[in-house]
């Protein structure tokens, strides 16, 4: 694993100081090695996509839409070694897996439509004003950076490429150290397509790699998703250069469980809200707020559901969770473990890391946590569910809008004007109502708050790829 980035079209060797060891979290246990890039390399990236642009924003649309089918074919077409190498660096059971992989080659497919779609580059603009004409052109942002995270490779680069690629930009993707492979895909693809040398290049590394690329004077703009201490100095990179810069960053997002609500079907839902990709998400509904009339017949069977999940490897056995993704996440949420045994919070479940040889924590569930734990504040990035009673709608509301983050929520209710209520009245970018998180490639994502800047997918996260430029002419 040496020629580990794609840089003007060739597969080169990494030449910084940083080695990258490449995990299997079931194991605990590396099974791959490559080279950081430098911060040369990282130069000689953003210089290949600035070489790269003038033609490639003068492709077609229907050009640029050819090529992002072509990642959506392609895609499919090494369906099992993607899926295959998620098990494996991720510790994702197949069935995720899977999931994130249709989630990338449906994101391709979607851009490729919307590309066909776009206006000409011209549309005229009607004026009050006598003796004036206006145009208005939708033109690429430029060359961008992505960097993406390690808990959805394949599928948050998706969801950055292919609008960027759409819009006519290129662009040099940055891809997490934990989980660096996947994306090494992409490179593959743009070499079978034969996709012009410079459009996309991808450098791997450690936070330096990062630095070097959102410190860097040749980008137009900067997308990163991640956690909010590293999308800060993201931001402050931004600042410094006064470029655009999309976030998606964390979320302490909360579920609510209303009396009227099935409660066989609301422990489903809270189950698949905190413990898919092992509670490793942004959008993890960790605070489960549940009404008065049904907390005693739900917290019982929650409970019994979480115990009845089987954790385990993704390799070896029928897992409904796999392991955390890294050891250092691992010894995380063992802290926050620890955390609640000194705030003396009351545990119907879990609470513990288990001994299996990799990298696996049980599912938990903490019952009547109080507002001011951390546990109930912070986001911990696990399969850690703390919950509390209300006893009205608008206690519920409150009490979901009282913290610094704003990404998404889940209503439950069977008063599906009340669901519609409560889903206006919260603070959130993305509300599902009744449902497990099914996400859309045709909907918005984003947060508000401190969950970031900005929206991805459907046209929202076309438009943060294309700048507008109008022309006004006097006819006198």
């Amino acid at each position: 694993m040496t020629t580990s980035h794609y840089i003007a079209g060739r597969w080169v060797d990494g030449q910084g100081s940083d080695c990258i060891s490449v995990n299997d979290p079931a194991l605990g246990q590396p099974f791959a090695e490559l080279m950081a890039a430098s911060a040369e390399q990282v130069d000689q990236a953003v210089a290949a996509a600035r070489a790269a642009l003038p033609a490639w924003k003068c492709t077609s649309a229907s050009e640029r839409a050819a090529y992002l089918r072509g990642f959506a074919e392609q895609l499919g077409q090494r369906r099992e070694a993607l899926v295959a190498l998620q098990m494996r660096n991720n510790g994702k059971p197949r069935h995720e897996a899977e999931v994130d992989l249709d989630d990338a080659i449906a994101t391709f497919g979607y851009y490729a439509e919307l590309a066909e779609q776009l206006p000409g580059q011209n549309r005229d603009v009607p004026l009050a004003a006598p003796g004036f004409t206006a145009r208005t052109r939708l033109e690429p942002v430029g060359v961008v950076g992505l960097i993406v995270p390690w808990n959805f490779p394949l599928v948050t680069s998706a969801w950055k490429l292919a609008p960027a690629l759409a819009a006519g930009c290129t662009v040099v993707l940055k891809p997490s150290e934990v989980t660096p492979l996947c994306e090494l895909a992409y490179g593959q693809i743009a070499d079978t397509l034969g996709l012009p040398a410079g459009v996309l290049n991808i450098v791997n590394g450690k936070a330096e790699t990062g630095a070097a690329l959102s410190n860097h004077n040749g980008l137009d703009k900067l997308s990163f998703t991640g956690s909010n201490n590293v999308g800060s100095q993201v931001m402050r990179s931004a600042a410094a250069q006064c470029r655009p810069v999309t976030l998606e960053l964390g979320g302490k997002s909360a579920i609510l469980v209303f009396d009227d609500c099935d409660v066989d079907a609301a422990v489903q839902w809270i189950v698949a809200g905190i413990c898919w990709n092992a509670g490793q998400m942004c959008s993890a509904t960790s605070r489960l707020l549940v009404q008065n009339g049904i907390a005693d017949a739900l917290l019982p069977r929650l409970q019994a559901a979480l115990e009845n999940l089987r954790v385990g490897s993704p390799l070896s056995e029928e897992a409904d969770m796999g392991p955390l993704t890294s050891q250092a996440q691992w010894l995380k949420v063992a802290g926050y473990f620890a955390t609640a045994r000194e705030e003396g919070l009351q545990c119907l479940v879990g609470g513990k890391v288990l001994d299996r040889g990799g990298w696996f924590v049980s599912p938990t569930l903490y019952a009547d946590v109080p507002e001011d734990s951390r546990l109930w504040n912070e986001e911990i990035f696990g399969p850690v569910l703390c919950a509390r009673r209300f006893a009205s709608e608008q206690q519920a509301i409150a009490e979901a809008n009282d913290s610094r983050f704003g990404l998404v929520a889940t209503v439950c209710t069977t008063d599906l004007a009340r669901a519609e209520r409560v889903a206006d009245a919260l603070e959130v970018g993305h509300v599902w109502i009744n449902s497990v998180q099914a996400v859309f490639v045709e909907t918005s994502w984003g947060g508000t708050k401190g969950s970031g800047i900005g929206r991805e997918l459907g046209p929202w996260g076309l438009s943060g790829y294309q700048s507008v430029k109008h022309v006004t002419q006097c006819l006198g």
